[in-house]
């Protein structure tokens, strides 16, 4: 790049050079870099606010922007062709850096801090992910803001047997699809992995460990590349005070509350327990007020103490709020068909968890278009996940789905992406909506819970049932990051406190057989593989139970689809005879829509023809139909159809489609026979001309029109 004053450092990492350029670029940010993996280039920018905010928690934004120019596309509507909102696709990148670089802060600063990737350039090859994080934790790293970095990520393809790092999007689509293969993203420091996203399809869980293992040695290499140039130009932190209060305040406080909340903290009842816990703090808020103290120390100094409680009781006790053992799931159910003019519909209950999942079935051509920098297509399977205020009991703005939404939705479609059936196997087009209706925790696997039976409940012929778990994680770090001390517990089916105040979220999708989706965040600096693998096998144990529920509800997909369900017949033709059954302007598909009472006929380009109507017997006419209409006739075929018109030296014979042939009267067995029209007759082609005439004969099959 030709840009002024630039320092450049570049890593060789897996046949491709790693570059990180710095110079006047994006100057009035913090720190600003230019990171370029292939041709795939982004900027990142990282700014800290000069003051700081009111609030009661860290205010870190990251923002991912794609722009179309980075793939050289301009798309968009016809008056509107500049980037609107994110894509999913961005949403999930900009999720993944988050969740990467957060931990990584001290959750007590109160300064905004920002971090936008652009994508300048994508060279349709490398995946800008993994560009993407090591350039923001590097802009982090060299800026004056405080960070307790870097952390790096990368990507890996298994393809059953061989790892294939940073591998290309050629390469992922080759390694993925097969028993035990996997593409995933491992993210950490140079200690310990904080993030992980991984999709396949039966993963085992020793692949997967293994390949955690792995990443990390590789991430190492990353981490010790960004401590070499941050040594050379980093930037000197900032001392930016933190949220701290009045020490004697702060103990007067943790007095007054300790015993109360510590008994209230494990009423059973979710409804009940935050009555009590909200009456509790009522009066504690009442009584800071004649103290004269600060509300914002009783908001601190509540969570602190009930991260504490929660945190001791299980490190030392094996105590969970519920009262279940650490390895306990809560209680279950299932049921399907709950509306008959739903194609599908599934409800899944997990303690006070409930997920209701409803399958739509379409035509093909009810795929959604997907056009994003990375990608242009066609989505013919979509789960999409809605989580309104009253399922935690509370009053929002209802509105279009945010990041958390989109994020759980995909998570949960990944899960389930693996088991459902091709479109050669399964023509529909496949949608899932989930409605969380009441949530205390891990409603995306509660969804893909839902999503499974509601899947088998619409007939749609899955491989094999899917089930997800949410594990965590307890450690003396998440009560104190300095603290030294290695035990730890992990805890099944988390539920709602468990989750926010715990320590790791790592949910866990898959079939009897293996995983098929994988997610993990952290609030402490990360875990290492022997809490992975404990995990991991504490959550095959849960799953199984999960899908025993599952398979007890309806053990496997139903044999007919719904009475409501469109019908798809198909068939195939030749690529170069779909402007045939197109015609001028869509006048021949559209006249067959028109005259069989069709929903839509379909045509892929390889030539695959799917006919959707609600009469079976309707679509089967559409289909011989327009069989008749590509059909190409052979010397030697045998043909019947009426005769249709008479010329001076023969008959014409209507073979449907539109097409005709023509008996000369040589060929017709006894001579001319009197007013021969509309009678039916068989007769073998005796010739196909070039431009298309078909010679027939009756006298070779030894019949005549009587």
């Amino acid at each position: 790049m030709n840009i002024p004053n630039k320092k450049e450092f570049t890593l060789p990492f897996f046949g491709r050079d790693l570059t990180f350029t710095l110079s006047d670029v994006a100057g009035q940010a913090n720190a600003a870099v230019i990171g370029r993996y292939g041709e795939t280039h982004v900027l990142v920018t990282a700014v800290m606010g000069g003051s700081d905010r009111a609030t009661d928690f860290f205010p870190l934004s990251v923002d991912y922007e794609e722009r179309f120019y980075a793939a050289g596309k301009i798309i968009g509507s016809r008056f509107v062709r500049r980037e609107g909102r994110p894509s999913d696709m961005a949403v999930l990148s900009g999720r993944l850096i988050d969740r990467s670089i957060r931990p990584l802060f001290d959750q007590r600063l109160r300064r905004d801090v920002q971090v936008v990737v652009t994508v300048l350039s994508y060279d349709e090859e490398n995946d800008p992910d993994f560009v993407a994080l090591a350039t923001a934790s590097l802009a982090l790293g060299i800026s004056d803001i405080p960070w307790d970095g870097p952390v790096c990520g990368i990507r890996v393809a298994y393809n059953g047997k061989d790892f294939i790092w940073n591998p290309t999007n050629l390469q992922i689509t080759q390694a993925v699809g097969g028993i035990n293969a996997f593409e995933a993203f491992f993210a950490g420091t140079d200690s310990k992995i904080n993030m992980i996203e991984l999709s396949g399809l039966d993963v085992s869980d020793e692949i997967a460990a293994r390949a955690f293992t792995c990443a990390h040695e590789e991430i190492k290499k990353l981490i010790a590349f960004q401590r070499d140039i941050i040594k050379n130009i980093g930037k000197p932190k900032t001392s930016v005070a933190l949220m701290t209060f009045d020490e004697t305040q702060v103990a007067e406080t943790r007095a007054k509350m300790w015993n109360d909340v510590s008994e209230a903290l494990y009423i059973e009842n979710k409804l009940d327990r935050n009555a009590r816990l909200n009456a509790i703090r009522a009066d504690l808020d009442a009584w800071a007020l004649e103290k004269g103290y600060d509300q914002k120390i009783i908001a601190s100094v509540w969570e602190e103490a009930v991260n504490e409680i929660i945190h001791k009781n299980i490190l030392e006790n094996d105590k969970r709020q519920d009262g279940r053992a650490l390895d306990q799931i809560r209680p279950l159910s299932a049921s399907v068909g709950l509306f008959s003019r739903l194609h599908g519909s599934a409800l899944f209950v997990r303690g006070q968890t409930q997920a209701l999942a409803v399958t739509t079935l379409a035509a093909p051509g009810s795929a959604q278009i997907v056009e994003t920098m990375e990608t242009s297509g066609q989505r013919r399977f979509m789960l999409h996940y809605n989580f309104p205020p009253y399922a935690t009991g509370e009053i929002k703005r209802l509105g279009t789905p945010g990041r958390r939404e989109i994020g759980h939705g995909a998570l949960a479609e990944k899960a389930v992406r693996a088991v459902v059936p091709t479109q050669q196997e399964f023509p529909y087009t496949i949608r899932i909506v989930s409605e969380v209706l009441s949530s205390n925790g891990s409603s995306s696997m509660a969804t893909t819970c839902a999503a499974t039976l509601s899947l088998m409940d619409a007939g749609v012929p899955i491989k094999k049932p899917v089930a997800g778990i949410a594990m965590g994680l307890i450690t003396w770090q998440g009560v104190v990051p300095t603290d030294t001390r290695t035990d730890y517990k992990i805890l099944t089916d988390i539920q709602g406190p468990e989750d926010h105040y715990g320590d790791m979220d790592l949910k866990v999708a898959g079939t009897r057989d293996g995983i098929t989706a994988l997610q993990m965040d952290v609030k402490i600096e990360g875990i290492n593989e022997a809490i992975f693998s404990q995990a991991l096998s504490q959550a095959r144990k849960a799953r199984l139970e999960i899908l025993d529920v599952i398979q007890k509800t309806i053990p496997e997909p139903r044999k007919e689809l719904s009475a409501y369900a469109p019908i798809i017949m198909s068939l195939s033709i030749k690529p170069y005879q779909i402007g045939g059954v197109i015609g001028p302007g869509g006048k021949v598909i559209n006249g067959m829509i028109e005259k069989f009472g069709l929903i839509s006929i379909d045509i892929d380009d390889n030539g695959q023809v799917f006919v959707t109507g609600s009469d079976a017997q309707k679509v089967r006419t559409a289909v011989d139909y327009i069989g008749s209409i590509t059909h190409e006739y052979e010397a030697g075929e045998i043909i019947e159809g009426p005769i249709v018109k008479l010329i001076e030296f023969g008959a014409i014979v209507d073979l449907g489609g539109g097409k005709d042939g023509m008996v000369h009267v040589s060929e017709i067995k006894n001579g001319f026979v009197k007013n021969p029209v509309g009678q039916v007759v068989r007769a073998k082609i005796i010739r196909v001309e070039e431009n298309g005439r078909i010679g027939l004969s009756i006298k070779a099959l030894g019949g005549n029109t009587n």
